[in-house]
C-alpha cells in the first residue's frame, strides 16, 4: 500500500504544496546554490542547471522515497522553502522529518510552522507511530525548530560520519504519536497499535 503526504497542508501562514518542477525552479535555486544553506544537510550547492534536472525526482508526495511538499507563504504564494517526510519502515510506522529554509525567510519560524504541520499529518492522517529528525551538531539553530515541536533529543553520535570534509557530530530527535497527542491536543486520535 502506497501511503501519501496530505497536500495542501494549510497552517496559520504558510500553504504546503506539492513541488512544481518547473514553476518552483527559480525560487528553490535560490537557496539550494548557497553554502551557507548546504553546509549541514546531504547535498551540495546546486546550479540552475542542477535543480532543473533533481526537482522532478522531489515533487512525491508519496512516502516510499520521501514525500517533499513546498512551504509557500499563504498571503503571497511565495515559495521560502520545502520539507520532507521519509518513511523508515511500514512495519515499525517510523518516519524522519527535514526541512530547509530559504535565508531570506529565516527567523521568522516558518521551518517550525512547516515541520509542524509535517509532523501533525504524519500522525493524525498516516498512524506512524514514530517521527526522527536527524541534525548535525554545529546547527543549533535546527535543534531549536526540533524543541519547538516539543521533539526530545535522544542520542549525540560523535563524530560519526565523515561529511564534507570532515568528521560531523549527529545529534537525533524523536517524538511518538501518543506525545504529540498529548503536547498538540489531539485526544480524538486512535490510540497507539
Amino acid at each position: 500500500m502506497t501511503q501519501e503526504l496530505p497536500h495542501p497542508l494549510r497552517t496559520e501562514r504558510l500553504l504546503l504544496r506539492p513541488i512544481d518542477p518547473v514553476g518552483d525552479v527559480d525560487a528553490i535555486y535560490a537557496y539550494a546554490s548557497r553554502e551557507d544553506v548546504c553546509r549541514y544537510i546531504p547535498w551540495t550547492p546546486r546550479t540552475r542547471e542542477d535543480v532543473v534536472a533533481w526537482l522532478p525526482r522531489r515533487t512525491s508526495t508519496a512516502l516510499t522515497g520521501g514525500a517533499s511538499l513546498a512551504v509557500t507563504l499563504r498571503e503571497s504564494g511565495e515559495l521560502v522553502g520545502d520539507v520532507i517526510l521519509m518513511w523508515h519502515d511500514e512495519e515499525q510506522r517510523t518516519g524522519e522529518v527535514g526541512y530547509v529554509v530559504n535565508p531570506t525567510y529565516a527567523g521568522r519560524g516558518y521551518a517550525t510552522e512547516a515541520a509542524r504541520a509535517v509532523v501533525d499529518a504524519a500522525f493524525t492522517h498516516l498512524d506512524l507511530h514514530r517521527v526522527v529528525a536527524r541534525i548535525d551538531a554545529r546547527n543549533p539553530a535546527s535543534g531549536a525548530v526540533l524543541r519547538h515541536l516539543g521533539m526530545r533529543q535522544e542520542a549525540v553520535l560523535v563524530e560519526n560520519e565523515w561529511f564534507k570534509g570532515g568528521w560531523s557530530t549527529e545529534i537525533d530527535f524523536a517524538v511518538l504519536a501518543r506525545e504529540w497527542r498529548e503536547h498538540h491536543g489531539h485526544p480524538e486520535a486512535a490510540a497507539d497499535r
